[in-house]
């Protein structure tokens, strides 16, 4: 039941990404929110948002709860085929395509003592306020994983 249900959410953020138009105005960003503990589905996340950033349209990724360990140097995570990158490979290729990813500002407080030293290049913590001014925008297309 749990992988149905998987498999249709990931159906329809597919389908949703890729009838994204092409855009190099900036218009209409993508605020990808990934939370899922899962690597398939992180991973699906990264492929869907680098389609994106491929076709010119600004992604910003907000990493919350167990989607927060994809920052971590320490978390190597296992290879998704076909393309035998982790997940986290695949975000660090958003981060050098453009992307934004930020961290939530409620994961280091309580990962039971990490650190900003702890993250990998290229993810920063931020802040409430920062990411609500972001979502109040009226463009801006939400996926989360």
């Amino acid at each position: 039941m749990k992988a149905r249900i998987l498999a249709t959410a990931l159906l329809f953020a597919a389908t949703a990404v890729a009838t994204v138009p092409a855009r190099a105005d900036g218009d209409h960003p993508l605020f990808v929110v990934v939370t899922s503990p899962d690597a398939q589905t992180q991973a699906m996340a990264m492929i869907l948002s680098a389609e994106a950033v491929k076709k010119k349209v600004p992604v910003r990724m907000l990493l919350c709860g167990p989607g927060g360990d994809l920052a971590l140097k320490a978390n190597a995570g296992p290879a998704m085929k076909p393309s035998g990158k982790t997940p986290q490979q695949m975000m660090q290729g958003l981060i050098q395509g453009g992307a934004t990813v930020e961290l939530c500002a409620l994961y280091l407080p309580n990962s039971g003592g990490k650190t900003e030293a702890d993250l990998i290049d290229g993810v920063k913590p931020t802040r409430p306020p920062v990411v609500s001014d972001f979502m109040l925008t009226s463009d801006v297309r939400y996926f989360t994983f």
